[in-house]
């Protein structure tokens, strides 16, 4: 995942049976410039896994202030079970089908690790456990120095990730990443719901069209997941 946020909340990152949910995901960033403007955005979603480990997230296109695009409503259908993935169009009522690509060593244990910094230096701190949007997590902040002229910086930059993982979900339930240079993001898991979702939720409509398309970035990358027990 990188230090960055990544994959958001990594719901599909491994594939984790026999702990369903609803919730809902928000992701909300603040970036405030040099002359005190400020700069917000949010995204919304619902989110939601079966005790088979499938996956659901309904995300809500919002268009930027002034912009004359509609709002609109994304769905991915994450299937280790069936092994696709599967992406909706509920304005269209169309969807696009991907297989999700079983991890071997050449894709994972084989692959270069990513160059880094010797000069950074990472700290990592345990927050102990608390109760975190309703549930029960424990905490960890990583924390990254740059030291002053690594990057034609005059003063050390300080890079802080605090990631709080629900024990029950076995999924985190809240990450904050404050970067001076790009400003703070937050992504927070409410309103959960440790029951089973409704079957249906985890299948393609009837009604709904298959078309071809580019295969999923991001998050669904069907080169990027496997599922593992």
């Amino acid at each position: 995942m990188g230090f960055g946020l990544g994959e958001e909340l990594s719901l599909t990152e491994q594939t984790i049976t026999g702990k369903p949910f609803s919730a809902q995901e928000t992701t909300q960033f603040q970036q405030i410039l040099q002359n005190g403007n400020q700069i917000q955005r949010q995204q919304k979603a619902n989110v939601y896994r079966d005790s088979q480990g499938r996956v659901r997230i309904e995300s809500t296109i919002t268009p930027p202030a002034g912009s004359t695009a509609q709002a609109r409503t994304e769905i991915t259908i994450y299937d280790p079970v069936g092994r696709h993935v599967y992406r909706l169009d509920p304005q269209a009522m169309t969807y696009t089908e991907f297989p999700i690509r079983q991890k071997t060593s050449q894709s994972t244990g084989n692959r270069p690790a990513p160059p880094s910094n010797s000069q950074i230096i990472t700290t990592t701190q345990n927050l102990g456990t608390q109760t975190i949007n309703g549930v029960t997590a424990t905490g960890t902040q990583v924390t990254r120095t740059i030291p002053a002229g690594t990057i034609g910086n005059t003063q050390p930059i300080q890079i802080v990730r605090v990631t709080w993982t629900s024990t029950a979900l076995e999924i985190p339930v809240q990450i904050t990443l404050s970067d001076p240079r790009s400003g703070t993001t937050a992504v927070n898991l409410t309103n959960i719901v440790m029951t089973e979702p409704n079957a249906s939720l985890f299948a393609v409509p009837s009604g709904y069209t298959q078309k071809t398309g580019p295969g999923p970035r991001g998050r669904f990358g069907a080169a990027r997941r496997g599922a593992t027990n």
